[in-house]
């Protein structure tokens, strides 16, 4: 048996946590591939919400396990109190998470780095929780990973070394007055006491659960067009989020890979800066925004609204290899008489063969528009594809024929029992 990757395939925020919630039921092990605590997850069962920003959202079915992969980048303080959310909610985790020995961690410098460079005259837009300046010393090869906690010694002089070399930077270039050391020593020293029974050779676990004859599904965070290699750079964010980020996320071969589920929303968001050909900057952005409660889970952020473009669908599809659809917050659009899709990118009246990432090229196109009637009726309460009007289905299959797509999942509201699976 293989795995499963599961990926954004827009700009982030399409519902993965939901999606992940959902199908989890069907699988063994889910494991986080990438990322950090700048993603948030959100799934609401019943009467009760949950953001999970670093421990993956099938933590909420009790027989599934939960990896954090070497992909992740992890912030003690997001991930203990994560944990304690859990518990409080009679949610247990031991023996059902673990954390990959490889991963890096996020250090208080980072976060005091990321948000200094937020201040400048360029701004990426991101998130400010030391993301990118973690994963710049991952690749550096000064960062302090999740191992490292289990030698004390070894621990302590990594941390010194590095705050020498961050607190001269920060004194000198920026005024800064730098950071405690030893307050710093004294906080990870204390974490490395509560995270050691989590702590796991990830990749080993995961292919033995393979070789078991167990499922896995590997959850990326953020979506295609964040990804630093093939995303609308540089207004992206530090790792892969694509699908060929799964295997070096999570120790996984990519011969292991099955099958790549896309997340998509209905319409098309982002958050912080960048080009978004299909940005609605009127009313019908604001409906956007309003109807389908466009703010963001880990920061409350207003998401930037705009149609659905299948134009962007059907190069992720491509990137990411994608072999199946999840389609959520459709309902979103009931509130439309008409509806418009991106199909096609223009610059001086001529048609783009491929989609652009370079960002002068990007936010100079012209989209494309072909405008479908709405449906104009609540569809909350639809339970399955056939519940679903005559206008919402033609909707559904124009999008699918022009990005190319197959939908298996749609979503019609927040909730867990608000998705069905699509039986053509």
């Amino acid at each position: 048996m293989g795995a499963t990757v599961l990926v954004g395939s827009q700009w982030g925020d399409e519902g993965k946590g939901k999606i992940v919630d959902l199908i989890s039921k069907e699988y063994d092990v889910v494991a986080r591939y990438q990322g950090g605590a700048n993603a948030g997850h959100t799934v609401e069962i019943g009467d009760k919400k949950y953001v999970l920003h670093l421990i993956p959202s099938g933590i909420l079915r009790e027989k599934v396990v939960c990896v954090i992969g070497n992909g992740v980048v992890i912030d003690p303080t997001a991930l203990l109190e994560e944990i304690d959310l859990l518990k409080k909610n009679n949610i247990d985790v031991d023996g059902r998470l673990f954390i990959s020995h490889n991963a890096h961690l996020i250090m208080p410098y980072h976060k005091l780095l990321d948000s200094i460079s937020e201040s400048g005259d360029v701004k990426i837009g991101t998130t400010g929780r030391g993301i990118g300046p973690c994963y710049i010393d991952k690749y550096g090869r000064k960062g302090i990973r999740i191992v490292d906690l289990l030698d004390r010694v070894e621990l302590e002089k990594k941390i010194r070394t590095n705050l020498k070399e961050k607190n001269e930077f920060l004194q000198k270039i920026h005024g800064h007055e730098g950071l405690d050391v030893e307050a710093i020593v004294k906080e990870y020293l204390e974490f490395d006491q509560i995270i050691d029974k989590y702590i796991k050779d990830a990749p080993a676990y995961l292919n033995r659960a393979l070789d078991e004859g167990k499922s896995v599904l590997l959850e990326g965070a953020q979506g295609t067009f964040l990804d630093i290699d093939h995303g609308t750079y540089p207004f992206v964010t530090s790792s892969n989020p694509t699908s060929g980020g799964a295997c070096t996320g999570s120790g996984i071969a990519p011969t292991r890979i099955d099958s790549v589920i896309g997340i998509v929303k209905a319409y098309t968001t982002r958050v912080g800066n960048g080009p978004f050909p299909t940005e609605l900057l009127d009313e019908d952005g604001n409906k956007l925004r309003e109807f389908g409660a466009e703010f963001g889970a880990t920061t409350g952020r207003p998401r930037r609204c705009g149609w659905f473009d299948a134009y962007l669908l059907s190069y992720s599809r491509m990137i990411n290899g994608i072999t199946s659809v999840a389609l959520t917050k459709l309902d979103v659009l009931s509130n439309f008489k008409q509806i418009k899709v991106c199909v096609a990118y223009e610059i001086n009246g001529k048609r783009l063969k491929s989609f652009p990432t370079n960002v002068n090229q990007l936010n100079s196109v012209t989209p494309v528009y072909e405008t479908l009637d709405g449906w104009n009726t609540d569809i909350s309460n639809c339970e399955s594809y056939d519940d679903l009007p005559a206008k919402t289905l033609d909707y559904l299959d124009f999008i699918s024929r022009h990005s190319g797509i197959k939908i298996n999942i749609i979503s019609v509201g927040p909730k867990r029992k608000q998705t069905f699976f699509v039986d053509q």
